[in-house]
């Protein structure tokens, strides 16, 4: 039987330590079981540092090979004064472990078995450990405290004192499906409402189907690509080499307003061609010029038209 403190006063991945710990742990006895428990937790500690050091920026002009070895084995040598000290997963590994035996050992052996730590292929193959680590992690997500869910709060979008008339009727109409999609998709709802009052000329121009159906499209949203929901034909103004002119287009239709807020907000936060323009958000004009560079619309002056409106919409 190898004794427990100066195994722990060894590095945590020491190879002879682990082929000690190996040793012992075919004897099946608590104190060999608690010790393994405490190397797979120092196991996962270490892991989780290595995640740690990767995301961390690497362009030191100290940063070189020897400097990252010496790193390495800090982190190791401290995964293992970590464990030492115990963050609870060893007690609950322990338990699990005296629960189910000699299966659970075998389990626990392939884990030490000298590698730097244990291997995913090595997880698949042992039919004890996927078991084991859902049952350990189960019991990890049950001794954390129960959060309330929180419910969003439906505020409205504050109308500012300049709009009045028309401008105002518009706010008043879509300022709650702007709110609505900047909740479910994180979109700034005056962007949107600002867009939609550009698009449509405060709503004086709303898209409408040949037979005069609403199409509820208010973002000028064409029906390219893959769209297989309705379609309102319409003509429109487009500005091909910097010449104005009329076109006969097909529009995307909804069934409400709604519908249409939330359709630009996930269009222009999954397509790839606006990537840009979601790295802008924090700037009115600069969100309204990387909307115009990724070719959102033809007009020359679209994004000092959009910014103007949006500004409005925000400020009066």
């Amino acid at each position: 039987m190898i004794d427990s403190t100066e195994l722990s006063s060894k590095l945590a991945f020491d190879a002879n330590s682990l082929n000690n710990l190996k040793r012992s742990a075919q004897d099946n006895s608590p104190e060999a079981v608690k010790e393994v428990a405490k190397q797979f937790e120092a196991v996962f500690i270490n892991m989780v540092m290595k995640s740690m050091r990767a995301a961390s920026p690497q362009d030191s002009p100290f940063e070189n090979e020897q400097s990252r070895t010496f790193t390495a084995m800090l982190d190791q040598q401290l995964s293992n004064n970590l464990a030492s000290k115990g963050l609870g997963l060893a007690d609950i590994l322990t338990r699990q472990l005296t629960k189910v035996a000699n299966s659970a050992t075998s389990a626990m052996e392939q884990a030490v078995s000298g590698d730097d730590w244990v291997k995913p292929e090595d997880v698949k193959m042992n039919p004890h450990m996927p078991t084991l680590l859902q049952s350990t992690y189960a019991n990890i997500e049950a001794r954390k405290p129960s959060a309330p869910v929180a419910t969003p709060v439906q505020t409205p979008l504050e109308k500012p004192a300049g709009l009045t008339g028309k401008t105002a009727a518009f706010h008043d109409r879509m300022a709650q499906h702007a709110v609505k999609a900047s909740q479910e998709t994180g979109m700034p709802a005056n962007y949107m409402l600002g867009q939609a009052a550009l698009e449509t000329g405060w709503g004086k121009r709303e898209i409408k189907a040949a037979n005069g159906a609403p199409s509820y499209n208010l973002f000028g949203i064409k029906a390219t690509g893959g769209w297989k929901g309705k379609v309102a034909e319409t003509v429109t103004t487009e500005y091909i080499d910097g010449v104005k002119q009329k076109r006969v287009e097909k529009f995307r239709a909804y069934d409400s307003y709604a519908d249409s807020f939330k359709d630009f907000a996930n269009l222009i936060q999954n397509n790839p061609r606006y990537k840009a323009v979601m790295e802008n958000v924090s700037s009115i004009s600069g969100y309204a010029r990387a909307l115009q560079n990724a070719g959102y619309a033809t007009d020359p002056n679209y994004a000092n038209k959009l910014a103007s409106v949006i500004n409005k919409v925000t400020h009066g």
